[in-house]
């Protein structure tokens, strides 16, 4: 079995990704599209920091518009997520895929990354890999637990007074974003210059490397 839940075929290729994973892998990355560029306009709408996104990075055209796609986004994440999550949990993928994280391995692995000398194989993921995904992880749990409190802060009201009130949970929620946003230019840079883990994601399979 490989990290990410496959087993090894015959002859020059081995799997990587299995169905589930694919899956909600393009799914999330829909969702996440169209949360943030609408998050963006809604943001735009009442902002709290002195800027603005540009409009042609938001989704919506109008406020209205903008809080359709989001909320339509939202229930796609949510749902997404829990799928993956409980599939996760019950296969075991969650902890051979991104566990252990040590200190240790992470401080080798950065040295190397900073030389130029980090191995990636698809499938298979190194322990900053494993890091930024289960910060992932968490963001979009926190850009979920956020977002509900937002879209019902009367029923919410005890999450809301710990997250500093209605206007705390904004901050959470853009902060949970924002942590999101981080990833997927990570993610994107990472493929870019990794190009040969792409097309495991779509497959699921790759090319087996020579021991």
């Amino acid at each position: 079995m490989t990290a990410a839940g496959g087993a090894a075929p015959a002859d020059g290729v081995r799997f990587t990704h299995n169905a589930v994973i694919r899956a909600t892998h393009w799914l999330n990355a829909i969702a996440i599209i169209c949360m943030i560029g609408s998050g963006w306009r809604i943001y735009n709408a009442a902002p709290f920091f002195r800027f603005r996104f540009p409009p042609l990075l938001t989704l919506g055209d109008w406020l209205g518009g903008a809080l359709a796609i989001h909320f339509a986004a939202m229930w796609l994440l949510a749902a997404n997520f829990a799928i993956y999550l409980s599939w996760s949990l019950a296969t075991g993928h969650l902890r051979r895929a991104f566990l252990p994280v040590s200190a240790a391995a992470l401080r080798a692995d950065i040295a190397e990354a900073l030389t130029f000398r980090l191995a990636h194989s698809p499938g298979r993921y190194n322990t900053i890999q494993k890091l930024l995904y289960l910060l992932a992880i968490l963001g979009i749990l926190g850009a979920i637990v956020s977002g509900a409190v937002l879209w019902k802060p009367v029923q919410f009201q005890e999450l809301a007074m710990v997250m500093g009130g209605y206007e705390g949970v904004r901050r959470v929620h853009f902060a949970a974003m924002s942590g999101i946003v981080l990833f997927v230019a990570i993610h994107v840079t990472m493929v870019a210059v990794v190009p040969s883990t792409l097309l495991p994601m779509l497959t699921g399979q790759a090319a087996r490397t020579p021991r």
